[in-house]
């Protein structure tokens, strides 16, 4: 299985790139993707793919990068530019409007690592119910199971910051899901202004008080309001896709289980999680087996 996902993400990347190199290099930034796409699905330090030993006797003909090489060509522009171009057309593809379905749903999750790392850009922040020193992966999921929108911070970041934002960019229409956490009128009025998504968020304990709140916060607050309709508990009981999401991700196959003791500070963790992220997206469109 690792090697038809490696197949298939390096096919996804040939159309995208002529796999020339540019002037003055050696390997073109097709070829330095290959090799870290091959580490990442090997579940190997990327020093350990730029040796010919551990790749399969079939694939050896190709010369590789050094260790240097690589560390130095995926800091690069052009590298980054066509990682986030794979990004842009494998897991996040251009939707029209309305497309994706009329239920879509928001929610994060944690990418521990050890909480005596020395890593600078991480950060302790909450997960599942704990402390967790690591970073986070915001996601906004469409009713057909698509992402439309992704964002990865350190764990101590405002989810409903990274939700606010992801409100602005993401192409989809109908209702958006969340927990509770998301129910703030920032949120519900970034809505408003877009005029064709709708926030559905249960309501925290207590009532409204004095203050004046955007008009979405109580019309969400009346759907949710017990006892609940076919269709706001079918809303709800949907949010079940987002778990599914994140579950899948971090199991099946070469999944995102957690960050191994080589990926550390955002520029490494980065692409390490839209690798992921494009075999996940490979995988549930069917081009490599579950």
């Amino acid at each position: 299985m690792r090697h038809q996902l490696w197949t298939a993400i390096v096919a996804e990347l040939a159309r995208l790139h002529n796999g020339r190199p540019g002037r003055g290099q050696r390997f073109s930034d097709r070829r330095i993707l290959e090799v870290y796409f091959f580490a990442v699905v090997r579940k190997l330090p990327v020093r350990h793919a730029c040796d010919a030993r551990n790749w399969p006797v079939w694939l050896r003909g190709r010369p590789l990068p050094s260790p240097a090489a690589m560390s130095r060509r995926m800091r690069s522009r052009s590298v980054r530019e066509l990682l986030a171009a794979l990004d842009q057309a494998v897991v996040r593809p251009p939707a029209g409007r309305g497309d994706g379905g009329l239920a879509h749903w928001i929610d994060s999750t944690p990418l521990p690592i050890g909480p005596t790392s020395t890593d600078r850009h991480a950060a302790f922040g909450h997960a599942g119910g704990t402390k967790a020193n690591g970073y986070r992966l915001h996601l906004f999921l469409r009713g057909d199971g698509s992402v439309a929108d992704w964002r990865l911070t350190p764990m101590n970041r405002d989810e409903r910051v990274m939700a606010r934002r992801m409100i602005r960019s993401a192409k989809a229409t109908g209702y958006l899901v969340g927990d509770g956490n998301f129910d703030v009128n920032a949120l519900h009025g970034e809505c408003e202004v877009r005029g064709d998504l709708r926030l559905i968020a249960p309501k925290r304990k207590g009532g409204f008080g004095r203050r004046k709140h955007r008009r979405g916060r109580y019309e969400s607050a009346a759907l949710l309001a017990e006892p609940r309709g076919p269709f706001a508990a079918a809303l709800m009981t949907g949010r079940i896709a987002v778990e599914r999401f994140f579950g899948t991700l971090k199991s099946a196959g070469t999944g995102l289980i957690g960050l191994p003791p080589w990926v550390r500070t955002m520029p490494r963790v980065r692409p390490f999680v839209i690798t992921h992220l494009i075999l996940d997206a490979l995988r549930r469109r069917g081009a490599v087996a579950a």
